[in-house]
C-alpha cells in the first residue's frame, strides 16, 4: 500500500517537473529566425548572431547591437533575445557580435580602444549592407553603457537611422567615481569609509594619468582587490573617454533611456549633457523609468537572485521593466511614421 502511494506521488512529482520544464521551453522559444554568422576582418573574425522576422514583405531594417563592459557573448547568454522577438515584430533584424576571444571571435576585447570598438561597429554595418534582405537605409544601433562612449563617435562616421542608448554615461572618471559612491552607500558604508575609498581610486586615477605601469598599481594597492594585467591594460586604454562632444555627431533620432535607480551611471548628469549637446534637440527622445536600474530591470529583481532567475525561466519576456520594451517598440513606430525631409 505504502509504495503504491509513493508511487503516486513520484508520479504527480514527475509530472510537475515535465510540465515546468515543457513551460519554460515554451517561454524561452521565441518568434524569429536566428542564424549564426561570420564577418571577416583585418584584426581577425567576428562571430555572432542574425535575428530576423518570421515573415516580412521586402527588405527589413537592421539593429546593430553594441554591448557594455565584459565578456558578453553575442546574445548576452540569450538576454537580448526578447529585444530582438519584439524588434522582428516591428520589422526589424536584430545583429550581434560575440566580443573578441568569446565564443568564436578572435582575438581579446581587453586589448581595444573605443575607437576600435567603433571601427568594429562600422565593419559589422558593412557586413549588413551587403545583405540582400537588409533595407541600408534603416540600419540603427542599441548601445547599452560602454556603448555610450562608442555610439556618438559611430555617429559622426556612419549614416544611422536611428540610435538607442540604455543607461550610457557621459565621462569614464566621473562615472566611476559616482558608482563608488552610490554602491557604497546603497551597502550602508560610512560618509568616512566612501571618502577613504575614493581617495584610493583617486590615486589609481593618478597613477593612470602619469602612466604607471601595471607593477606599480600591483604595489600600491591590495592584491587581493588588484585588477587583472589586461584589466589594466584595458582601462589605461579607455579611462580618457567622454562623451560630451561627440554626443554633437548625432543627425538622426536618439531614444535616450534611463533608470531612476541607476547606481552605475548619474542619470541626472547624462541627461543633461544630451540635451545640452543633441542639435536639433526634437532628436532626442528621453525616457526616464521609474523604480529602474542600470541594465532596465525593477530594483526589485536586480535585487534578488532567485526573483531573477525565476523570471528569467518562467516570464523572460518580463525580465526587464515594461516601459522599456514599450518605449523602443513607441520609438521606432514613431520614426517609421515620421516624413523624411529630403
Amino acid at each position: 500500500m505504502w509504495k503504491r502511494k509513493w508511487g503516486i506521488v513520484l508520479l504527480i512529482f514527475l509530472l510537475i517537473i515535465g510540465g515546468a520544464t515543457a513551460y519554460v521551453i515554451e517561454q524561452n522559444n521565441f518568434a524569429m529566425i536566428q542564424q549564426d554568422v561570420e564577418i571577416n576582418t583585418p584584426q581577425g573574425k567576428l562571430t555572432g548572431v542574425l535575428t530576423l522576422p518570421q515573415q516580412s514583405n521586402g527588405k527589413v531594417g537592421l539593429v546593430l547591437f553594441i554591448h557594455g563592459d565584459g565578456p558578453i557573448n553575442a546574445t548576452h547568454d540569450d538576454g537580448y533575445k526578447p529585444l530582438w522577438e519584439r524588434l522582428a515584430t516591428l520589422g526589424y533584424a536584430s545583429l550581434s557580435l560575440d566580443k573578441r576571444g568569446i565564443g568564436g571571435s578572435e582575438g581579446n576585447w581587453l586589448d581595444q580602444s573605443i575607437d576600435d570598438r567603433v571601427e568594429e561597429a562600422q565593419q559589422a554595418l558593412a557586413w549588413a549592407r551587403q545583405q540582400p534582405m537588409i533595407d541600408s537605409k534603416r540600419m540603427g544601433v542599441w548601445g547599452a553603457s560602454q556603448a555610450g562612449w562608442v555610439i556618438p563617435k559611430l555617429a559622426g562616421k556612419e549614416p544611422l537611422a536611428f540610435s538607442i542608448l540604455v543607461s550610457p554615461a557621459i565621462n569614464w572618471l566621473a562615472q566611476g567615481e559616482y558608482n563608488t559612491r552610490s554602491q557604497l552607500q546603497k551597502e550602508g558604508k560610512s560618509p568616512n569609509e566612501i571618502e577613504e575609498q575614493v581617495n584610493a581610486d583617486n590615486r589609481v586615477k593618478d597613477l593612470l594619468k602619469a602612466g604607471g605601469s601595471y607593477e606599480d598599481y600591483v604595489n600600491m594597492t591590495n592584491p587581493k582587490e588588484a585588477m587583472s594585467r589586461d584589466r589594466w591594460i584595458f582601462v589605461s586604454k579607455n579611462y580618457t573617454a567622454d562623451a560630451t562632444e561627440d554626443i554633437a555627431h548625432f543627425n538622426s533620432p536618439i531614444l535616450l533611456m534611463l533608470g531612476d535607480h541607476d547606481i552605475n551611471v548619474d542619470v541626472n548628469e547624462t541627461e543633461k549633457v544630451y540635451r545640452e549637446q543633441v542639435s536639433p534637440p526634437e532628436l532626442l527622445h528621453v525616457k526616464l523609468l521609474p523604480d529602474t536600474e542600470h541594465s532596465m530591470l525593477s530594483t526589485a529583481t536586480a535585487d534578488s537572485t532567485i526573483r531573477a532567475l525565476l523570471i528569467s525561466l518562467f516570464a523572460p519576456r518580463n525580465i526587464t521593466v515594461q516601459e522599456y520594451m514599450d518605449g523602443i517598440t513607441e520609438f521606432l513606430i514613431d520614426i517609421n511614421q515620421t516624413p523624411k525631409s529630403e
